[in-house]
């Protein structure tokens, strides 16, 4: 039997019981924090998707939920050497491992390498997509080489002008003092 999966309303055991699979191609525009990161922009890029469910030790009383995810997109982003528009490349590929409540992630976390979520009847998969592409995206955006040479330093005339001692004003006081000692 082939069931249907609500990718905003994922029951996550039942998903990796059946060794579900899902995939999918959405948009940025549909993502209201990748399109803040964008200022904007790039609000038809697409944004490529895959969801695969696995249960091991499913002999075992409590078998472990496994979620593997992948997702890539094409950001318009600003280069911080520049100041050009620059397109990021993002692409995550992670697995998760689903506990039972957040006391068991909490205590679990330290200990294992994967990365721990609540298991949930109800778990919003495209959030975790965007949580992850988010978490992917470079501090700095730049290219690799900049379109246009970059000025790295700015010559201001003013400047040097500016940064010549003032008289001092009380040194004109000074000079009109008569000869009271």
């Amino acid at each position: 039997m082939i069931k249907d999966f609500a990718v905003q309303r994922l029951d996550v055991r039942a998903f990796a019981e059946s060794g579900g699979l899902l995939t999918g191609q959405d948009t940025v525009g549909r993502h209201v924090r990748l399109m803040a990161e964008t200022h904007g922009r790039g609000e038809g890029q697409p944004v490529n998707w895959t969801a695969r469910g696995e249960l091991r030790n499913a002999a075992h009383p409590q078998p472990d939920v496994w979620l593997h995810l992948k997702a890539d997109t094409v950001l318009p982003m600003t280069c911080q050497r520049c100041l050009a528009p620059v397109d990021m490349a993002v692409n995550v590929e992670r697995s998760f491992r689903f506990v039972a409540d957040e006391e068991t992630a909490a205590a679990q976390d330290d200990e294992s390498e994967e990365d721990l979520l609540v298991v949930s009847r109800s778990f919003d998969l495209m959030e975790l997509i965007e949580d992850e592409l988010l978490m992917d995206l470079p501090v700095a955006p730049r290219h690799e080489a900049c379109p246009e040479p970059v000025q790295l330093e700015a010559v201001d005339p003013d400047f040097e002008e500016a940064a010549q001692p003032k008289a001092n004003p009380f040194a004109l006081l000074e000079k009109l003092k008569t000869g009271k000692q």
